[in-house]
């Protein structure tokens, strides 16, 4: 990998959707020495611009990938100490149980269960969790009412260069934005907008408000895409290792095909491994740019991966690296 050390620090960064203050710190710092402009909005996205050589066919193309992660939040703090929490974005209560999992402040716990976890459903408000604590007062000591939680999951190799850790949702596509910047030397004919969005997990609430501060001609998703190639809940043809993969389509959008096409010449000319991504569950900041001002232009690069929305996803390094090749190709391309 290009920066290994760096996809393992932003792993490891705190920052559940609304919270993502920790994160965007860490890039901004990361992303000023290359940057030609760079702004946080009120919403708290990170906008990075690399101005590029202007002519007549000159676009605005914005790369989106968000910095939160799932987590919960406390809304009751019961007697005995136990915290009862709700979602913030989609956490699958069965992945969660007995998970450990961290408040910005430090304190840690575990999430258990008010019954059989077979009987919770995905139902977040059958969970709770406990930090250890003997009494409701004991509890207020170390976590309030509305205080947020992540999970934690240190950054593992496995074997075959694919890794392990929480939070590959999405700071993979952080990461690819992060390599992909360092490497535009403004001679690209394009603007380049590398966003690191806001509360995707809630709703792919960020990258809307900055598709239309920028205006793009052109809105790319860089994140994740759940696999199918190991026994599972869903269905459909992504797996691992097979490169990085082109939207075509999701829930929430279908990609301009002309841009699945220019993103497919891209890989082919460069020799980039690629596979084309169709989902019938879940969506990717694509949808908000796409739905932006008067319309964008949308597509998507994601990394598929294993057992995503848990402390413990799985991806491939050479996908990975893939999708910073696909970026930096389709930046460079003139005739959009």
């Amino acid at each position: 990998m290009r920066d290994e050390e760096l996809l393992k620090e932003l792993t490891q960064l705190w920052g559940v959707a609304g919270y993502e203050k920790e994160v965007r710190r860490y890039i901004e710092e990361k992303a000023a020495p290359y940057a030609d402009e760079m702004i946080t909005d009120a919403i708290g996205n990170l906008i990075v611009l690399k101005k590029g050589k202007q002519g007549p066919d000159s676009k605005k193309i914005m790369f989106a990938a968000h910095m939160d992660e799932i987590g919960f939040m406390v809304k009751t703090i019961e007697a005995d100490g136990r915290l009862r929490v709700c979602n913030l974005g989609w956490n699958w209560t069965a992945s969660a149980y007995n998970s450990r999992v961290r408040f910005r402040n430090g304190v840690n716990g575990v999430v258990s269960c008010m019954g059989p976890i077979e009987e919770a459903g995905n139902k977040a408000g059958k969970l709770y969790i406990d930090i250890g604590a003997t009494s409701r007062e004991d509890a207020q000591q170390y976590v309030h009412l509305g205080d947020a939680c992540g999970y934690l999951g240190e950054y593992m190799e496995l074997t075959n260069d694919r890794i392990c850790a929480k939070t590959l949702d999405n700071r993979i596509g952080c990461y690819q934005l992060l390599e992909a910047l360092k490497e535009n030397d403004g001679t690209y004919p394009n603007d380049i907008y590398y966003v690191f969005c806001v509360q995707e997990e809630l709703g792919c609430r960020g990258s809307k408000v900055a598709a239309e501060r920028i205006k793009p001609d052109i809105g790319v998703a860089v994140d994740i895409s759940p696999a199918h190639d190991y026994p599972c809940d869903l269905e459909g043809s992504n797996a691992l290792d097979e490169g990085i993969g082109i939207k075509i389509c999701d829930p929430s959008v279908v990609c301009d095909e002309d841009v699945v096409a220019a993103m497919i010449c891209c890989c082919e000319k460069n020799g980039i491994k690629y596979q084309r991504e169709v989902i019938d569950q879940g969506g990717t900041d694509a949808s908000s740019m796409n739905l932006s001002g008067t319309g964008v232009k949308a597509g998507g690069i994601v990394v598929v991966t294993r057992y995503p929305h848990c402390q413990s996803a799985v991806a491939s390094k050479k996908d990975i690296e893939a999708g910073v090749d696909l970026i930096n190709a389709f930046s460079r391309l003139t005739d959009l």
